[in-house]
């Protein structure tokens, strides 16, 4: 599975879909890929705010647990709450109903990668 080139991406492997003034953040394939089967999503709560390049959660997996940083600054509006009993979600379809929580930016979203240049940090992390 290719990126969705309509998304931008962080180094650490989270993506964000702008939508106006609010953003969509979930994990990207490579992440999911790298965690294998997750068991646990833990997300900031409504309400939170979220600071880009700063930690905001957490996802576990059989294989390890990974830090959730947010690649946006922001006010978290929205969390996927089918995560917390149904976190397999997230290797099923993390750019559609894997998505993590949504966020009222705080400004313009700036120093992301876009998808060729994301793939770029990808195989180079793969060798």
């Amino acid at each position: 599975m290719s990126d969705p080139k309509e998304l931008k991406y962080s180094k650490t492997h989270e993506w964000v879909r702008v939508e106006g003034e609010e953003a969509v953040v979930g994990i990207t394939q490579f992440a999911q890929e790298a965690l294998g089967d997750i068991t646990y999503v833990e997300v900031p709560a409504e309400g939170d705010a979220v600071e880009q390049e700063k930690e905001c959660g957490s996802v576990e997996s059989v294989k390890a647990a990974s830090d959730l940083v947010s690649p946006v600054s922001g006010t978290v509006v929205a969390v996927n709450a089918e995560l917390e009993n149904a976190p397999e979600v997230v290797n099923q379809d993390p750019y559609g109903k894997g998505w993590m929580f949504k966020v009222k930016l705080a400004g313009p979203v700036e120093g992301l990668l876009d998808a060729d240049a994301y793939a770029k940090v990808c195989a180079e992390e793969a060798h």
